[in-house]
């Protein structure tokens, strides 16, 4: 199933509450941020979701409650030096007064210590239950993308058999009227060459013949259908076949000599346009 870059998941409980945010990227990258005691389940997390998707910009969001429980400890290392040094400077300043409990407390955040009690297990199953529903919205998201994306690839196939039938009518007279005008021009010259006129008819025959374009474009269509139906990373396959796409429309419209070719190839141009901003969309 396709699925877009772009997406938002969460889930909370027992006061852990977890939010994952996807948006476009070329490769996989990921941003966590957490409290620093949970910084050794890092690459756990990194891990999972590099199981899950393969593109995509991660922000991920971890956070615990005040409702979880924590204990403060007190270094007692810290808070003996801080003490000893106040001493010192007592001696050294011969500074009167005494140095007690309420003295130390203003430093408290130099010595106090707190050790959050919550439940390993928990915050993986909330990451997961939020991978779950990211996943959900990137795959709601790729059946729209899909969608939008069929309905362009066959308007494209259909402006591909209308420039297809536009060669089999008028235009096969169109060449061979400025055919003539140049046969003409080359028998008004005093001295000319019937080995430049074979030269001329080849290399107009050659420059105005789009058909092995037509066919490039019908077998790219094809294959764009094929992609965007199966179940790889399909994002990179589709870009590139859009770009081979542009690239035939771009010699098609270099060779016609038809207003109305002309016209078509316009339209698949914006339209070849809409699918590359669709696609690079897709993981």
């Amino acid at each position: 199933m396709v699925q877009s870059m772009t997406g938002f998941g969460s889930a909370e409980k027992n006061g852990c509450k977890v939010e994952i945010r996807s948006l476009n990227s070329r490769f996989l990258d990921i941003y966590i941020k957490a409290p620093s005691f949970l910084n050794q389940y890092e690459m756990a997390f990194r891990n999972l979701l590099k199981g899950r998707f393969a593109r995509g910009k991660f922000d991920v969001l971890i956070s615990l409650s005040e409702n979880v429980s924590a204990d403060f400890k007190v270094n007692t290392g810290i808070a003996g030096r801080l003490l000893a040094s106040f001493r010192r400077l007592q001696e050294e300043l011969s500074l009167p007064g005494d140095l007690d409990i309420n003295m130390i407390a203003g430093f408290h955040s130099m010595y106090l210590e707190t050790d959050v009690v919550y439940d390993a297990d928990t915050v993986h199953e909330v990451f997961r239950q939020a991978m779950d529903s990211l996943e959900e919205m990137r795959r709601k998201e790729g059946a729209s993308l899909a969608e939008e994306l069929s309905r362009l690839v066959d308007s494209l196939a259909g402006m591909n058999d209308g420039i297809r039938n536009e060669v089999k009518g008028d235009v096969i007279t169109a060449i061979r009227d400025k055919f003539n005008e140049k046969l003409q021009a080359l028998l008004n010259e005093k001295d000319f060459d019937g080995n430049r006129i074979l030269q001329e008819a080849a290399l107009m025959a050659i420059k105005l013949d789009i058909s092995e374009e037509l066919a490039r474009v019908d077998s790219h269509i094809r294959q764009f259908r094929e992609i965007l139906g199966s179940h790889d990373i399909i994002g990179r396959k589709l870009d590139f076949i859009v770009q081979e796409l542009n690239r035939e429309i771009n010699t098609i419209t270099s060779k016609s000599i038809d207003y109305g070719i002309t016209s078509l190839t316009v339209e698949m141009k914006a339209v070849a346009e809409k699918m590359k901003e669709q696609v690079q969309n897709i993981q």
